[in-house]
């Protein structure tokens, strides 16, 4: 790590599930990787986490340890939205809003999983921002991985989060992201 953050790193991802990797994986908080963790929180590195709902526990063991730490969950470890509000099946996400190093990053999978059963893009979206704050919550593009252009991701995106104020909807599409990696606002 310090090899590359001398080379300019911003950022760490780290898989633990993903189209390659079924499942959760269960090395998230294994007490080798506490090293790094250690590295990314006194560095103020952000570590962006594809994962599942099921790594939760491990996260949250991994956040006591290091309180400082900086994490992204990616697709916000995919909560179950179709049971609706108060989305009582996503209640392992709710429980990370105590933790401020906890932000997250929306996509396409969200969005759409926002329109399926019960759940609502208002009400869900509307949650999520009451819990965590907008300038905790970031969209991503999921692009080119999603089968949407990404004009099309954008308009997804934006017509989902419409009813949000500007102010929330300016921290969602820009300023979390700066935030989170400042090089980027060298590059507007």
């Amino acid at each position: 790590m310090a090899y590359w953050m001398s080379r300019a790193l911003t950022g760490m991802r780290l898989f633990t599930t993903g189209s390659t990797m079924p499942g959760q994986a269960g090395w998230l908080d294994d007490p080798r990787s506490f090293p790094a963790w250690q590295t990314a929180e006194e560095s103020g590195l952000p570590v962006c986490l594809q994962m599942t709902a099921a790594g939760i526990p491990q996260l949250e063991n991994v956040l006591v340890r290091f309180p400082g730490v900086r994490v992204i969950l990616d697709h916000l470890a995919r909560p179950t939205q179709d049971d609706g509000p108060p989305y009582a099946a996503a209640d392992s996400l709710w429980r990370l809003a105590r933790f401020p190093g906890v932000y997250l990053k929306v996509t396409e999978r969200n969005v759409v999983g926002a329109t399926a059963g019960k759940a609502t893009p208002e009400t869900f979206f509307g949650q999520l921002v009451a819990e965590f704050g907008a300038s905790r919550v970031a969209w991503g593009s999921n692009f080119p991985a999603s089968e949407r252009s990404l004009p099309e991701l954008v308009a997804l995106a934006q017509d989902a989060l419409r009813f949000l104020p500007a102010v929330d909807r300016e921290w969602i599409f820009s300023r979390t992201a700066m935030t989170l990696y400042p090089a980027l606002a060298n590059h507007q």
